[in-house]
């Protein structure tokens, strides 16, 4: 019994390792996309759409069937619990993903006299997406914490990017069109860094059978 739900959870983790990629892959294009204003570098993000979302319906069904199967207690039933939660997570992830390669493009139409602070907005949450899924494969604590940390800066990145936006669009700086492109990417990111954060908490539901959300890693 034991060897047959090894191999269950050996093969979620392959399709996670695998969707985590591809988000990975996605945002990573989306972000050249836009600081590079090039269009065609964000095809990536719109051709893995499809596998992330075929990806999400096979590990939700792969759960449903080793709890079924297996009936686990304890840690491996921990486990899948995260798993299923992450796997829902990344799913939204890559449909952010998808937005902001949207803006990407629409961008890369238009005279964008500043890109204010996204190119370090994107940098960090890259780092966020990454630091999280290797966390939770890891079942490293300390980096889920260092996680959990950084959504903060996302956060404040994503209230100061806005409000120069506005400035911008006031002083006549910046059209409205562009700026809403700006917000919308921003807001997308912030959106990952929360993901990002969920997946980090999955890794001390996990390893330690604590709940932290809406709690604060003080009591974690």
């Amino acid at each position: 019994m034991e060897r047959h739900i090894e191999r269950s959870l050996a093969k979620l983790e392959q399709h996670l390792h695998e969707m985590t990629g591809l988000c990975d892959e996605s945002l990573d294009a989306a972000a050249r996309a836009f600081v590079e204003g090039d269009a065609h570098l964000a095809e990536p993000a719109f051709r893995n759409e499809r596998r992330i979302n075929q990806l999400e319906l096979e590990i939700d069904q792969e759960v449903v069937d080793a709890l079924a199967l297996f009936q686990p207690v304890a840690v491996d039933l921990r486990y899948l619990l995260a798993i299923l939660k992450n796997n829902n997570d990344l799913e939204r992830i890559g449909d952010h993903a998808v937005n902001i390669a949207q803006s990407a493009v629409t961008c890369a139409t238009l005279e964008l006299p500043t890109r204010l602070e996204l190119k370090r907005m994107f940098e960090l949450t890259q780092n966020m997406l990454r630091d999280a899924c290797r966390s939770f494969f890891d079942r490293d604590l300390q980096t889920a914490r260092m996680v959990l940390e950084a959504d903060d800066m996302i956060d404040g990145l994503n209230r100061s990017t806005t409000r120069e936006a506005v400035q911008m669009v006031k002083s006549g700086a910046l059209s409205l069109e562009a700026a809403l492109e700006l917000m919308r990417i921003a807001r997308n990111l912030e959106r990952i860094g929360d993901l990002s954060t969920n997946i980090a908490e999955e890794v001390m539901f996990h390893v330690k059978a604590k709940v932290i959300k809406h709690k604060g890693d003080d009591q974690a």
